[in-house]
């Protein structure tokens, strides 16, 4: 049940830094950890897996907090990180795991170009043209916040904060 991420999966982007980082944007829900939180979407991406807010809420408030707070940079640690998970779901029961592929070239590992997605919802929202050096500027998991947030199928609303807790709009 294993699965290789080798060197190649978590060398994209690098290390995070800011593997406990809970945004503002998400302050709704971050005493209870009861919507999944981008560090933790970020850290699911790295390992492959995608994750039911079912299964998660199956978890149980210490189980999302260690979650939040394990790291998950290196390819030990990604592997450690997926064990957990996998460890998780089948003893908490939420049903079947899910598995992504990993992305070896994800649009926000690259800090020189800003993805057409987060472009066009910074235009549609009215917020701001967000340059190449604003989005290069971003930490990674800024970058990787903003594109989750500018996805056509997802809830948009906290795009918008988003932009203006990483200071991209007045």
């Amino acid at each position: 049940m294993s699965r290789d991420v080798g060197d190649a999966a978590w060398a994209v982007g690098g290390p995070l830094g800011d593997e406990r980082r809970i945004f503002a944007f998400e302050s709704d829900f971050a005493a209870d950890l009861r919507c999944i939180p981008m560090i933790v979407r970020f850290k699911l991406d790295r390992c492959g897996i995608k994750l039911s807010l079912r299964q998660w809420a199956k978890f149980g408030a210490g189980n999302r907090l260690q979650l939040v707070s394990q790291r998950c940079d290196t390819a030990r640690e990604i592997e450690y990180y997926d064990q957990k998970i996998l460890q998780l779901i089948e003893t908490r029961g939420g049903g079947p795991v899910v598995r992504l592929p990993i992305d070896p070239e994800p649009l926000w590992a690259d800090p020189a170009r800003v993805p057409r997605q987060v472009v066009d919802q910074a235009a549609s929202t009215g917020v701001a043209v967000l340059t190449q050096d604003r989005w290069a500027s971003l930490s990674t998991l800024e970058r990787f916040a903003l594109l989750k947030l500018a996805r056509s199928n997802h809830d948009n609303d906290n795009f918008a904060p988003a932009m203006r807790e990483f200071g991209l709009v007045g």
